[in-house]
């Protein structure tokens, strides 16, 4: 009986560990790079989800929505490849400077003042969620096209790093 009961366990436990896996519909997390910031992301069926994103940088902030396909990557569970377009909108304070960031801004025009900037954005990286713990892990790179209302375009390759509570 007692094997009986510890067997009703095991399989029990592992068909909760998957369902918390398959659960994971939203994460809401941080991103750090070029754009850094919140970031939210919804599953939208098995291989497709939206993700927003919320950057914040010197005198700056963005807006940003990429459409994201995000197959398995190397038959492991849990990897998932993320691959995707959007747009995104950013604000610039008077006198933004903007070749004070990291290296790969040093295209960036170098002040801004009080500027509406218009983009769009590509998204090509890898995703890892804990299959136990609802954690997501995420690097990839986000490059963006950017035009500004001042008539400046800007190129950035904008790699990041993620980290998603999923839920």
């Amino acid at each position: 009986m007692k094997k009986l009961l510890a067997t009703i366990s095991v399989i029990a436990l592992m068909t909760m560990v998957h369902q918390v896996h398959a659960q994971y519909n939203f994460a809401v997390g941080v991103r750090s790079g070029g754009t850094s910031g919140l970031t939210l992301k919804a599953i939208t069926s098995p291989t497709t989800a939206v993700e927003g994103i919320i950057g914040f940088w010197n005198d700056g902030l963005s807006f940003t929505g990429i459409f994201e396909k995000h197959p398995q990557a190397f038959d492991v569970e849990g990897l998932h490849w993320m691959l995707g377009v959007g747009a995104h909108v950013a604000l610039y304070e008077d006198n933004f400077r903007g070749k004070t960031g990291p290296a790969w801004y040093d295209d960036h025009p170098e002040i801004v003042d009080g500027d509406l900037g218009l983009g769009v954005d590509a998204k090509a990286g890898i995703e890892y969620k804990f299959p136990v713990i609802p954690l997501a892990v995420s690097v990839g790179f986000k490059p963006f096209l950017e035009f500004t209302t001042e008539g400046e375009v800007w190129l950035s390759a904008d790699p990041g790093v993620g980290l998603k509570l999923a839920f």
